[in-house]
């Protein structure tokens, strides 16, 4: 394995929040993955970032509620983001899904 470089933590932090942004910039630009799918697949999806992203805020005195924080990760009201893009789940997503949380909560 390889020594990983030495960063400044200040750097550190503009790097990973570019790389946040970009995260989010790629899941607005792909609404068509669903939510399940990524709860299914990497044990996360939109609104989980949504939370990170409002406890991030408060820990720094930011308040933001859920629907804000959603909105940013988003890019749109959550509801319509609903509306526009969000399907009905199919038995073998929710069926999936239950697995997921099983081995996400362990």
């Amino acid at each position: 394995m390889h020594e990983l470089p030495q960063i400044d933590s200040t750097i550190r932090a503009e790097i990973e929040s570019q790389v946040f942004r970009q995260l989010i910039t790629h899941l607005q630009k792909y609404p068509e993955v669903q939510n399940i799918d990524l709860m299914n697949l990497g044990y996360f999806c939109r609104n989980c970032i949504s939370k990170w992203y409002r406890a991030a805020a408060a820990e720094r005195g930011v308040e933001i509620n859920y629907d804000q924080a959603r909105e940013i990760v988003y890019g749109m009201p959550y509801g319509e983001y609903k509306d526009r893009f969000q399907e009905k789940a199919t038995p073998e997503q929710i069926a999936a899904f239950g697995e997921s949380e099983k081995k996400a909560s362990v």
